[in-house]
C-alpha cells in the first residue's frame, strides 16, 4: 500500500521539478586546450577545478618557492570564484594538495591571511606530483549567489 501511495505522489508532483543546470565557466584569458573547466556551477554551488601557482596568461609558476606558489594559487582562486559571481567568503570546502608534506606549514600560513574570518572546511594531502611541476594545488567548492 505503502509503494502505491509513493507512487502516485510521484505522478502528481509539478512537471517542473527537474534535474539541475550544470554551466561551465571558462575564465577569459585561461589556458586554452586543458581538458577541465576553470569551475562548473550547478545551482548555488561552484566546484572550482584545481588551481596551481601559475602566474595569470602563462604556463610559468610563480617564483619564490612554496610560498609564492600558494599566494598566487589563491588570487588564481579568487579571481575565478570573482568571474563566477562568488567571493573567498563564499567558500566552503578546499582540498590542498602538496608535493611535500613538509611544506605544509609553510603553505598554511600564506593560506590562512586569505581566510582570517570563517575559514571553510579544508583537507590536505601530500601527492607524488603534481600538474606542470607546482609544489601546491588547491581545488574549492562555494556558494553563489547567496
Amino acid at each position: 500500500m505503502r509503494y502505491t501511495l509513493l507512487a502516485l505522489i510521484c505522478l502528481l508532483l509539478p512537471a517542473t521539478v527537474t534535474a539541475q543546470e550544470k554551466e561551465i565557466i571558462r575564465v577569459p584569458g585561461s589556458l586554452e586546450g586543458l581538458p577541465f573547466s576553470s569551475a562548473v556551477r550547478v545551482g548555488d554551488m561552484l566546484y572550482l577545478s584545481g588551481q596551481v601557482g601559475m602566474l595569470p596568461g602563462s604556463r610559468e609558476l610563480a617564483a619564490g618557492g612554496i610560498a609564492a606558489e600558494t599566494r598566487q594559487t589563491m588570487e588564481n582562486i579568487k579571481q575565478v570564484l570573482a568571474y563566477s559571481g562568488s567571493s573567498l567568503d563564499q567558500v566552503v570546502k578546499c582540498t590542498v594538495f602538496l608535493l611535500n608534506i613538509s611544506d605544509y606549514a609553510a603553505m598554511n600560513e600564506v593560506y590562512a591571511s586569505f581566510f582570517e574570518n570563517d575559514p571553510p572546511a579544508r583537507s590536505a594531502l601530500a601527492a607524488s606530483g603534481l600538474a606542470l611541476g607546482a609544489q601546491v594545488e588547491i581545488e574549492c567548492i562555494a556558494l553563489v549567489g547567496k
